[in-house]
């Protein structure tokens, strides 16, 4: 690898600094850029229609706002903004946001495209890295001032008439590559020129176009210039950052230690390269610390299953709170910690081992926690069946049964289903066609306080005849099959529970049966009638033990 091509980035020299000791305690204001900067990283960009169904879903999650386009460089665009403000899409309390460069024939067809809004953010940004510079536009730091406030001037022009309201944002594009004190020379000359006060304060966006350094550096940048920049007090200070190595969130989070107030991103980091920061997992961090996170992101199925149509990219099944697997535990320790914290958990205050926030609050299923492969063990299979059938195996049964599980997964090659475990489990345990078979039986009334038990039960070939009493039916049944078959039979665990509900109830009997020397023996019985379930998991329970002892 030749890693001796690669300069490291040098860190921040900055003394005292206070962003490590700060907590995230609240939201920050969030700018969804999904339609303009994510539209322009998709391989199909999106159509007006399907922006508007993006649009409609960034309403309904609760973003006040909503960068739209880039009305002066995409016709798409363009029409998209005139349709919302046309059809009065927009409602009261959500600001538009366009992009523009600092260009007068770029910047008075942006202000045409807004005529008609409420309320806008008008985003104005060019580039200041010392590498852009010096490669792209070969000017100096004062040519590089002069194009940012003549811009400010063109936009502060064009929107003089505005009848809406008019807020401004400047972005000083590669700001992690721009000297600072550059950084915060060419923003104080554009709040100048746009005349920024405390009461109307102007957005300054600082970007981490592309990410260059370890998250804190970011950080010690924001800090750096939130102490430095002369019009702090005239601006609220809005990062932007990507994920070119792997960290955008955790640098945004950082950053908004330091002192950032607000946040530009998209759904699930959609975005130019390796993406832009995700709002989606910025939020819900927040949330899986008790903070508000302003956004309503409780049907995250629904939300996902829309930007992968519009996006026409997968969420990943690892992706923070919304893939597929990322409340799935396959090993048995977890599944096991996961079964016994879910049997504790007091809804009001979460706190269950491998499951940093309930499922439940994002649209998820408790019975999707847990799934089972050849790396499972007990405690998945026993979560799985009382999730899904309400079905719990006693603890013995359970070790028993899970290797046969094992087993299974292993023949497969794959991942075993709830129904696959519960077949499964009947075809182990619930066997009732050899050498032993109840065909009928009476319950009739014994001496004294004693019931009898007359069966046919058939034995191999043969059809017998058996009858007994004891001090309860299961008993009776019992001590006939021992005086006529002459077999050793106690049981040693009986426990019955009823599945499902109206006609398709029925009931299941587990137990277990040992004699002599032999060891403890499990069957299953099940049926609509519930002593006819118990006297099949005592039969079930006897064929088993035959066939062990063969």
């Amino acid at each position: 690898m030749p890693f001796e091509k690669y300069t490291a980035f040098k860190p921040i020299d900055i003394e005292d600094r206070q962003w490590p000791s700060k907590v995230l305690d609240q939201a920050p204001r969030w700018c969804s850029v999904d339609l303009r900067d994510g539209n322009q990283a998709l391989i199909d960009p999106m159509t007006v229609e399907e922006k508007l169904q993006m649009w409609e879903l960034l309403l309904s999650i609760g973003f006040a706002e909503i960068e739209v386009g880039f009305p002066a460089a995409s016709q798409p665009d363009f029409d998209f903004i005139r349709r919302i403000i046309e059809e009065d899409r927009i409602p009261d309390g959500v600001s538009v946001q366009i992009l523009c460069q600092a260009r007068e024939e770029l910047i008075q067809r942006s202000v045409e495209a807004l005529e008609g809004a409420k309320s806008v953010i008008f985003h104005l940004y060019n580039s200041t890295s010392e590498l852009q510079r010096r490669v792209v536009f070969g000017m100096d730091r004062q040519g590089i001032i002069d194009l940012a406030v003549s811009g400010t001037e063109i936009v502060k022009q064009g929107l003089a008439g505005f009848s809406g309201h008019a807020a401004f944002e400047y972005s000083p594009e590669s700001f992690t590559g721009t000297e600072l004190d550059f950084a915060a020379e060419i923003c104080t000359a554009v709040a100048d020129t746009w005349g920024a006060s405390e009461e109307d304060p102007m957005i300054i966006n600082l970007p981490s176009t592309v990410e260059m350094s370890t998250p804190n550096i970011y950080a010690d940048q924001i800090e750096w210039f939130c102490r430095h920049f002369e019009r702090r007090k005239h601006a609220v200070i809005s990062l932007h950052t990507h994920n070119d190595r792997g960290t955008g969130v955790a640098a945004t989070e950082l950053g908004l230690m330091a002192g950032a107030q607000r946040v530009e991103g998209t759904l699930f980091g959609n975005g130019e390269r390796t993406g832009n920061c995700d709002l989606v997992t910025m939020a819900m961090n927040l949330f899986s610390q008790g903070v508000d996170p302003m956004l309503d992101l409780r049907a995250m199925p629904d939300i996902r299953k829309t930007v992968e149509a519009v996006n026409k990219l997968a969420v990943h099944e690892r992706h923070p709170y919304a893939g597929d697997l990322v409340f799935t535990a396959f090993s048995g320790s977890h599944q096991d910690a996961i079964k016994k914290g879910m049997a504790q958990v007091d809804r009001s205050h979460w706190e269950v081992p491998y499951l940093p926030i309930d499922p439940e609050d994002v649209g998820g299923s408790y019975k999707e926690t847990v799934r089972v492969n050849s790396q499972s063990g007990k405690g998945g299979v026993g979560f799985l069946l009382e999730e899904h059938f309400g079905l719990t195996l006693p603890r013995d049964l359970l070790v028993e049964f899970s290797g046969c599980v094992q087993q299974l997964t292993e023949e497969l090659d794959r991942e075993v289903k709830p129904d696959e475990i519960y077949q499964a489990l009947l075809t182990t345990y619930a066997v009732n066609d050899e050498p032993y078979q109840l065909l009928s039986y009476d319950l009739l009334a014994g001496k004294e306080q004693d019931q009898r038990c007359i069966a046919r039960v058939c034995v191999a070939d043969n059809t017998l005849t058996i009858d007994g009493e004891g001090s309860g039916p299961l008993e009776a049944f019992v001590n006939a099959m021992v005086e006529t078959l002459n077999e050793p039979l106690v049981i040693a665990g009986y426990q019955e529970q009823s599945m499902g509900s109206g006609s398709d109830a029925q009931a299941i009997c587990i137990l277990s049966i040992e004699g002599d020397d032999q060891g403890r023996c499990f069957g299953i019985g099940l049926s609509r009638n519930t002593m006819t379930a118990s006297l099949n998991a005592i039969i079930s329970a006897m064929n088993r033990r035959w066939a062990a002892d063969r």
